[in-house]
């Protein structure tokens, strides 16, 4: 039986977006995985997943010593499988390795020393690869527009929508509740997420309020409470911090519509999150997100607050106008993007590469 190794410690930080992507691709292969496989889980508590997958899979404990060279997995895996890519732990031996892209923001973000050094370390993936999947026909184009890509087979899979259940309790009360209707977003407060244009926005849409959902201690976060201030907004912006399941799902399910006016992204689960509720998406026109959004979501080219606006209430009218149509559509679109058809899909690349 061939082996392939997930090098899934980000697992361990479940609400992370590596962490989502690991925990969903994950529980989608344990619905469908083939009887010729065995897939070796790395996770720093492996009990939780043994209690939760049992014998579908195998399992090995994450050491933190293994990021250094002398101490990598000496086992020769059939397949290893890189499941992002700024992972620091690396084969020991040149074994057959599947990388997976999911963004490449590390070449704009942070001090020009770090780029330098992620860059390199991403070539070296590169260079190792067998085969490289991209969450987005986006990070695939954007990675070969700033890298050398080596001649290698190349897969575009997206993710799926993390949320398949919608029910919240009738009795749940979130612990920040918005006292009139809310537009809703969330993700981590960065330069990129663009949340400021929001507050910005928000000055004009004087019958709004805004819950940003997300890790909030940040420079970022703190230029964005200074503007809130500015527009003495401390009533009518609410900033959760990070939410569990329940909590996001009531802000999804009871804001009037989803804002994302992300700067660069790589995929973006998010507006498909909204999407299973039904809910009008607004978002950039850029990156991948025109890609995951489709059609019928509401776009921004620029981020003048006045022009936010107009857009913003041109698509509420519009969505209001046949929201039967709008409604039906968003939940369609949000159920394609399927976790149980991402797992088949690579393993359909795992078969590729073993044989």
């Amino acid at each position: 039986m061939k082996t392939v190794f997930l090098e899934s410690h980000n697992i361990n930080n479940k609400f992370s977006g590596f962490g989502q992507f690991n925990y969903h691709l994950i529980r989608g292969l344990s619905q469908v995985k083939p009887e010729d496989l065995s897939i070796v889980l790395h996770a720093k508590n492996t009990e939780i997943l043994k209690n939760e997958f049992g014998n579908t899979f195998e399992y090995r404990k994450y050491n933190s010593l293994s990021r250094h060279k002398p101490f990598r997995i000496k086992k020769k895996y059939d397949l290893w499988h890189c499941m992002n890519q700024n992972i620091k732990i690396e084969p020991f031996h040149n074994i057959p390795y599947l990388l997976t892209v999911h963004d490449i923001h590390f070449i704009t973000e942070g001090s020009e020393g770090l780029q330098d050094k992620l860059k390199a370390k991403f070539r070296e993936k590169l260079k190792r690869a067998t085969a490289i999947t991209y969450i987005s026909e986006f990070a695939k184009k954007d990675t070969h527009a700033n890298f050398e890509v080596p001649d290698v087979p190349e897969f575009v899979i997206h993710n799926g929508n993390t949320i398949t259940d919608t029910k919240v309790p009738e009795s749940y009360t979130p612990p920040v509740f918005p006292e009139k209707p809310f537009l809703y977003s969330i993700g981590d407060f960065s330069e990129r997420k663009n949340f400021i244009s929001l507050v910005e926005m928000l000055r004009l849409l004087p019958d709004y309020n805004l819950v940003l959902s997300g890790s909030n201690s940040s420079t970022y976060a703190d230029s964005l409470r200074k503007k809130v201030a500015e527009y003495n907004l401390k009533e009518r912006v609410l900033l959760t911090g990070k939410v569990e399941d329940t909590e996001k799902k009531f802000y999804l399910k009871h804001c009037e519509a989803f804002v994302f006016p992300s700067l660069r992204e790589g995929f973006g689960i998010p507006p498909i999150e909204a999407m299973r509720y039904g809910k009008p998406v607004f978002i950039s026109n850029n990156t991948s997100l025109p890609e995951i959004g489709g059609e019928h979501a509401f776009y921004w080219d620029h981020y003048d607050p006045e022009y936010m606006k107009e857009v913003f209430l041109n698509g509420m009218h519009a969505f209001h106008e046949k929201q039967t149509f709008y409604e039906q559509w968003y939940v369609d679109r949000a159920k394609s993007f399927n976790w149980v058809n991402t797992a088949r899909d690579y393993l359909d690349v795992y078969h590729k590469i073993l044989s």
